[in-house]
């Protein structure tokens, strides 16, 4: 667990900042593009849980915060750095644990039979929103993938948080009476 004692530093008011390993990058290295954008996702889930959530969604979301302080810590690692830097990862158990929340959820959803248009609730609205920010995180991780390694379940974790997010905000909706906006293609 950090320990945190000074809030700044002045280290990166020159545009520079260090990497988990110790490396000093420029403030918009792809990494930090990445482990940055994994941060603004989990500031948007942190909004959309002010708006009052369903609770078990509310206790899912909550899980899902911290395992993204996971990623985040996970992608600021270099993978060859990792040997020496303990760091959390994300590994394929937080996979699998979304993908048994999506199979849960969807259950209670049924089948599409359109495709969905962002709204609804507040809460359903912002969690839209943070699909779309993890989806942003998921392309700048593929980007970093092309020029160095990341954690192995890093880009799965990503790929399938975007669904459990739309999952939760189709649920939010349902369990607010809510119906859901439907595209029409002859618009």
């Amino acid at each position: 667990m950090p320990r945190i004692t000074k809030v700044y530093t002045r280290a990166g008011d020159g545009g520079m900042t260090r990497l988990g390993g110790g490396q000093t990058v420029s403030k918009d290295d792809l990494r930090i593009e990445a482990y940055g954008t994994v941060d603004e996702l989990n500031s948007l889930i942190g909004e959309a849980l002010s708006e009052g959530l369903d609770p078990l969604s509310a206790s899912e979301l909550r899980r899902i915060q911290n395992e993204l302080f996971h990623l985040g810590a996970d992608l600021s690692v270099r993978e060859e750095d990792k040997d020496r830097v303990r760091v959390p990862r994300i590994e394929e158990r937080h996979v699998e644990a979304l993908e048994r929340m999506i199979d849960r959820f969807q259950e209670e959803l049924g089948p599409l039979e359109s495709l969905v248009l962002p709204g609804g609730t507040q809460g359903a609205s912002r969690l839209h929103v943070a699909r779309t920010v993890c989806r942003r995180a998921e392309r700048l991780v593929v980007r970093l993938l092309r020029e160095e390694a990341v954690g192995p379940q890093t880009l799965r974790y990503l790929n399938r948080l975007s669904d459990a997010l739309f999952v939760l905000a189709r649920l939010e909706n349902r369990r607010n009476g809510v119906p859901e906006s439907l595209w029409d293609s002859r618009a």
